[in-house]
């Protein structure tokens, strides 16, 4: 597995998106609404996305806690 971490960011869509690897997969719903754990066909996380990415800066962190990263 490469180390390198690809993000990426829409302005327009305001949509943040960062991939652990480049490979098949599919999202999955997390606890918060607004984010989206993609993982792998084993399940294992191998990025993230976050919805609406801006409309958090006046609002506590967002936390997640991703399993099986980099394993």
């Amino acid at each position: 597995m490469a180390n390198d971490v690809t993000i990426w960011y829409d302005r327009e869509g305001d949509y943040l998106d960062v991939l652990f690897e480049q490979k098949e997969g599919h999202f999955r719903a997390t606890d918060n609404d607004a984010i989206m754990e993609k993982v792998d066909t084993d399940g294992h996380v191998i990025g993230f996305s976050i919805l609406n990415v801006s409309q958090t800066k006046d609002q506590a962190p967002l936390s997640v806690t991703l399993r099986d990263v980099m394993t």
